[in-house]
């Protein structure tokens, strides 16, 4: 028997050219266009196909390098793609805040955010108790304070060498970003130049803790104001880069800046576009780095802490948050993030509880020991698809970067409004997408549960948005939101109602269509928290009628095929007096029957959210 063994698989098949392929889609599409039909033009203003060949990799030129290599766009690491799984731990007691260390730490966790909210709690002796039995070499330790963090390094060397700890071994990092303050708050405490110097201050504390991160690049801001992929590396990039401009300026070498610089990036839910935004991250970090020219390579690596969006994120239906955070977590760990924090579903309505906490960190760990994602470096590599995106995501965000430093850099931009504006019309396109449901949230304006209550869940405290004051502002900040806030407002409105809202649905003729358009307008209504009644159909519209005024409706739904409107919707008008009445579809007779005033029309082109609130101001709600 021949030996076959090193046969290539498939040889017995002939090569089909991408000639081949275009003319078998031509011929499928039977004369639709290509572009139009099959081609994506993504929010990041690049078109991707519908499918890809190796050829299309022939251009890419960063290819050759190995995990691990310069210009580490396949990961930093040679040998894994390991990960710290994060949790972010609020100190307002040092002992329960290091107890609650401990405890998580055998739970899966590696990597901890003590959070301050008051100043007053940061001493050397505080520090110490916080990380009593924790030991640094194996943890990382990571920071957040509102005020104090010079201060809170030093308390941090000091607790270090009391306890005489190898200062060279302390992992972590202090999230202080007085350009990521300045664009999400229009001011710092002081002025840009005095927090500037204050940043070198923070540098020069931590000197003694060479693998201790002292500057925050926070590009998660920019996701969590609704701003395209393209924008969040590009203002990334741009805001790393003034810190290496401005604090080479105050006298540090381009290898202390660079290797204190942690990039946190948000993580949304475009699966392969945020694999390829972190590979692309990578990519140009270094490339920037390199120009300063320091010594030797390893400087140039990028950083990346990813943390699940806050964007998507919903109140309603909030489980499926689980499922939004689930992948946002694959496209991090794939796309060869350091670190990772997994928020909690619930944590956008009330104060986390120990579930959601334990569910976060296990969405991290079933990755890690179920599905192995830490064991094969950059399985991203080699798909044409996903170099692709990588290749086009770089070219992009290289255009803005360098849009943004022929004005000056980030902080001229930031200041001529530049930045604000670009991030402001993405968000605004993406504001209009949610409400007409070309961008879909699940469980909010789209499929939502009608029979979901969730006031007595909800701790006022957390919808309420932090004001940001005006007074002593330098800049016009960017603006943090959640697509779902506005369906939510409404949905909650109509919740704390005296009397919920029914919609009958009106049911009838064609069989086929008006099942269809009843589930579609149940959908749609739903989307406000009403009642829907459904009904299987009526024989004629008087009997509908009559069921709907029975059934007490606040609103009646006619369904049925666009033949049937014409002469059933006058009637269902007529019978139906002071009950609005809403067709469901876009008829050809509809200039018709709005000039016999029947003017609600829902279809897949209306604007759900604005249609509702119109229904709710009609309902005194």
């Amino acid at each position: 028997m021949a030996d076959k063994t090193n046969q290539l698989l498939f040889s017995d098949f002939p090569p089909v050219s991408t000639k081949e392929w275009m003319d078998k889609i031509t011929v499928d599409l039977k004369g639709a266009d290509f572009e139009r039909k099959l081609v994506w033009r993504t929010n990041e203003g690049f078109n991707v196909r519908p499918f890809y060949r190796s050829e299309d990799l022939e251009s890419l030129n960063y290819l050759e390098s190995l995990p691990g290599e310069f210009p580490y766009v396949r990961g930093n690491k040679a040998s894994d793609n390991k990960w710290l799984v994060r949790q972010d731990i609020l100190v307002d007691d040092v002992t329960k805040a290091n107890a609650k260390a401990l405890d998580i730490l055998t739970k899966g966790v590696d990597a901890l955010c003590f959070c301050f909210e008051e100043e007053s709690l940061i001493s050397s002796e505080n520090i110490e108790a916080l990380l009593k039995n924790i030991l640094s070499e194996k943890v990382e330790i990571n920071f957040e304070t509102k005020h104090g963090n010079k201060k809170l390094v030093e308390a941090l060397v000091a607790a270090m060498e009391k306890v005489n700890r190898d200062l060279n071994a302390v992992q972590g990092s202090i999230n202080y970003d007085a350009i990521g303050d300045l664009t999400v708050k229009g001011k710092v405490c002081s002025s840009v130049e005095k927090a500037l110097d204050y940043t070198k201050e923070i540098i020069d504390a931590a000197k003694a803790m060479p693998q201790f991160k002292s500057v925050g690049v926070n590009a998660k801001h920019f996701n969590n104001a609704g701003a395209t992929v393209v924008q969040e590396l590009a203002f990334a990039l741009s805001m790393g880069n003034e810190y290496l401009a401005q604090l080479t300026e105050r006298g540090l070498s381009i290898n202390e800046v660079a290797s204190n610089l942690k990039f946190n990036f948000g993580v949304g839910g475009n699966y392969f576009m945020e694999i390829a935004k972190l590979r692309a991250a990578r990519l140009l970090w270094s490339k920037i780095v390199e120009e300063y020219k320091p010594t030797g390579k390893e400087v140039c690596k990028m950083h990346i802490h990813s943390e699940t969006s806050a964007w998507n994120k919903t109140v309603f239906d909030p489980n499926v948050n689980m499922l939004r955070t689930q992948t946002e977590a694959m496209s991090a760990t794939l796309g060869g993030a350091q670190s990772l924090t997994v928020q909690p579903f619930d944590m956008y309505y009330k104060e986390s509880d120990t579930f959601s906490e334990r569910i976060a960190r296990n969405q991290q760990l079933l990755l890690k020991e179920e599905s192995h994602f830490d064991k094969i470096v950059d399985p991203a590599a080699g798909s044409y698809y996903i170099e692709n995106l990588t290749d086009s995501i770089a070219n992009e965000a290289w255009k803005l970067f360098l849009e943004l430093e022929e004005k000056g850099g980030y902080l001229v931009a930031l200041k001529e409004g530049f930045v604000q504006e670009l991030v402001k019309q993405s968000a605004d396109k993406r504001r209009k997408a949610v409400a007409t449901r070309r961008e879909n949230l699940l469980g909010t304006n789209q499929f939502p549960n009608i029979n979901e209550q969730i006031m007595a869940n909800i701790e006022a405290a957390k919808l309420e948005k932090e004001a940001v004051s005006s007074e002593g502002c330098e800049v016009e900040p960017i603006v943090l939101f959640r697509g779902a806030e506005e369906f939510e407002a409404m949905r909650l409105a109509t919740e704390k109602a005296a009397k919920r809202p029914k919609v009958f649905m009106l049911t009838y003729g064609n069989l086929a269509m008006r099942l269809a358009r009843s589930q579609f307008s149940g959908n749609f209504f739903g989307c406000a928290g009403y009642e829907i009644i459904d009904n299987l159909g009526f024989e004629t519209v008087e009997e509908g009628v009559k069921a709907a005024k029975a059934a007490g409706a606040d609103i009646v739904v006619l369904c049925s095929s666009d033949a049937e409107y014409a002469e059933a919707a006058p009637v269902a008008f007529e019978l139906l007096g002071d009950t609005p009445l809403v067709v469901a579809g876009a008829p050809a007779c509809a200039d018709e029957l709005k000039a016999k005033g029947i003017t609600n029309f829902v279809n897949v082109r209306s604007n759900v959210l604005e249609t509702l609130k119109g229904f709710n101001e009609l309902l005194n709600i």
